[in-house]
Parts: structure tokens; C-alpha cells; sequence
């Protein structure tokens, strides 16, 4: 994916650019956002335009396969300060400043790197976020991170829960429910 500035150097002119799409060798996505490739998933899509918003909440539940419930929309986290984004395809969570860097990975999305809080931050998220989730649905992910806990540090979650707002609220529910 390419934005409209890297087109225009590469290309000269919005003249070239609009031949280009023209020609069938350059595709236009949305405002701004232009790829060689015809089909780009959402989230990469997403993740392109907003590349200071991290991929949080059921999204990132879903890449890592902790729920086959596919989301309605993308879940992108930004600083509290950052503006709104005011795409209907976009859920956005405002996070700390002091939180918001800790635990992001840069994970491969069907060929596209994209920002993505890792396992560990994210069932930091799932706990603070538990009762606007519906319960069958924080249940289920509840379930697939036991599963999985011998894979994840034990330190990291640790870590990431002190950082967080309410730390000692969230270390409480990980010791009942998960561990």
C-alpha cells in the first residue's frame, strides 16, 4: 500500500497516477490510500490509514484465534489525546498515554504488517473491558486463554497488569478466572 505522497513521487502527478488506475496497475482504496494489489484486507487497509492506532479488543481476539466470532468492526486503540476517527468502519478505544505503548507487536496479516497488541496485553484488555463484553463471549475467551497459558509469559502479564489503570482490580480477576 502506498499513500497519495509516495504515489506522487513515484509516479510524477496526479495525471500518472489516474493513468495508472486507468491502466488496472495501481488500485485506489479509499482517500489517499492506493496498492498495486487489488485486494487488501480491511484491517491491513485500516492499520495503513491509521498508522499510529494499534489493533486491539475482538479484533486481535479474532487474529489470535481466540474466538470465531468475527467482528463487526476494526478495534483500533489510540492515545486519549488523538483525534476520533470517524470511519464506520473503526470501533476506537482511547488508552492512557502512560499504558498505551506497552505490549505492542507488529504481527503479518495475510502478507501486511500491522500494530497489534500482543496475547498478553491483550487478556490485560479483556479483563478491564470484562463487563462491557457480553458474557458468553468474555467466556469463551476466558476458556481459549487457559488453554494457551503455558505459552504466554507470566511476566509480561504481570508487568502490563501493573502498568494498567486499576491494577490490582485486574491482577484479582486473572488470579480467579484464569490462572
Amino acid at each position: 500500500m502506498k499513500s497519495r505522497a509516495e504515489c506522487l513521487r513515484k509516479y510524477g502527478s496526479d495525471y500518472f497516477i489516474d493513468k495508472r488506475i486507468k491502466e488496472g496497475s495501481l488500485y485506489k482504496l479509499c482517500k489517499g490510500v492506493y496498492s498495486e494489489e487489488k485486494n487488501i484486507p480491511e484491517l491491513a487497509l485500516l492499520s495503513f490509514k491509521y498508522p499510529s492506532a494499534v489493533v486491539t479488543m475482538e479484533s486481535a481476539f479474532y487474529y489470535y484465534g481466540l474466538t470465531d466470532v468475527v467482528p463487526d468492526k476494526c478495534d483500533l486503540a489510540t492515545k486519549r489525546d488523538a483525534s476520533k476517527i470517524r470511519d464506520k468502519r473503526v470501533k476506537q478505544y482511547f488508552v492512557e498515554d502512560c499504558f498505551f505503548d506497552e505490549g505492542i507487536d507488529t504481527v503479518n496479516y495475510r502478507g501486511h504488517s500491522i500494530r497489534m497488541y500482543n496475547r498478553e496485553r491483550m487478556l490485560i484488555e479483556l479483563v478491564r473491558y470484562k463487563s462491557k463484553l457480553p458474557f458468553d463471549y468474555y467466556k469463551e475467551v476466558i476458556l481459549n486463554y487457559r488453554k494457551m497459558l503455558p505459552e504466554l509469559s507470566m511476566q509480561k502479564i504481570q508487568d502490563y497488569a501493573f502498568a494498567s489503570p486499576k491494577s490490582n482490580k485486574v491482577l484479582d480477576i486473572i488470579r480467579l478466572e484464569v490462572l
